[in-house]
């Protein structure tokens, strides 16, 4: 007792700037696992029924050879059950990587949960971990020939993936901005403020371009966007106001008429 002490006053000594966000999250992150556990729960519920009802089937012509119609059928149902589980998980799967995407997409979301993006976060990078995992253990489609134990790591893949994610966006949404000193929030602040400017439809052209400009800027070094969270905002901005004035033909996404690239400029 007294060795498991100490290592742990050890390890707390070390990690104690974990205890807080433990502690914060003990209760989220303990709701979220009760309801990963009860769908994971409830999908092998379903698969243990659709398998007892072969096995019936087996079990009732037990004492008979089956024939080749009858060896059809109970593969043919075999591979309906697995082909019913693996579409709900790629349904689930999809889903949290839709959630996901939203935040990594969307500048706005960016800059008011910054931690959803940030890789360094403990509970961010176990949700990549596990969206790594999952990715990774995915059948090709759900015709794929796969065993029961790869549909059981799936479904635990899966399972895993929902609560990181779920455990990980409570966090951010908890913690906000409040990882950043006084200058730096200042600056989200203004970021979030010219990127409100950048998709005005009310703002001329050349007022949402230098919005954007500054965006880019406020952000340099605070927060990573993605290339493809930079391209739909591109498009935003050229875009939303372009379309409903233009009398010709639409501008270049990025681009606005008889001016540079929108991205002129950047760094």
């Amino acid at each position: 007792m007294d060795a498991f002490l100490e290592g742990f006053w050890g390890f707390a000594g070390s990690y104690w700037w974990l205890i807080f966000p433990i502690m914060g999250m003990a209760g989220g992150a303990g709701k979220a696992w009760e309801r990963a556990a009860k769908r994971r729960h409830e999908r092998r519920l379903e698969t243990l029924r659709v398998k007892g009802e072969i096995k019936a089937a087996q079990l009732a012509a037990r004492g008979t050879v089956p024939t080749r119609e009858q060896k059809r059928r109970a593969d043919d149902d075999e591979r309906a059950a697995s082909r019913q589980m693996l579409e709900k998980l790629f349904a689930e799967h999809d889903e949290i990587t839709a959630r996901w995407l939203d935040y990594e997409l969307d500048v706005a979301k960016l800059i008011a949960f910054p931690a959803m993006s940030d890789g360094r976060q403990p509970l961010t990078a176990a949700f990549l971990r596990a969206k790594k995992t999952a990715d990774a253990v995915r059948p090709e489609s759900s015709d794929a020939t796969v065993s029961e134990s790869e549909i059981a790591e799936y479904l635990d893949a899966v399972g895993n993936y929902a609560v990181a994610f779920d455990v990980a966006e409570r966090d951010a949404r908890r913690v906000r901005d409040s990882g950043f000193s006084e200058d730096e929030r200042k600056r989200l602040d203004r970021a979030q403020h010219m990127l409100a400017v950048a998709l005005d439809d009310a703002a001329t052209q050349a007022e949402r371009n230098v919005a954007y400009k500054r965006v880019r800027e406020e952000l340099d070094g605070l927060i990573l966007l993605s290339d493809e969270a930079v391209d739909a905002l591109k498009k935003k901005v050229a875009g939303e106001l372009a379309a409903p004035r233009s009398t010709g033909t639409a501008p270049e996404p990025g681009a606005s008429p008889g001016r540079g690239p929108l991205n002129s400029g950047e760094h």
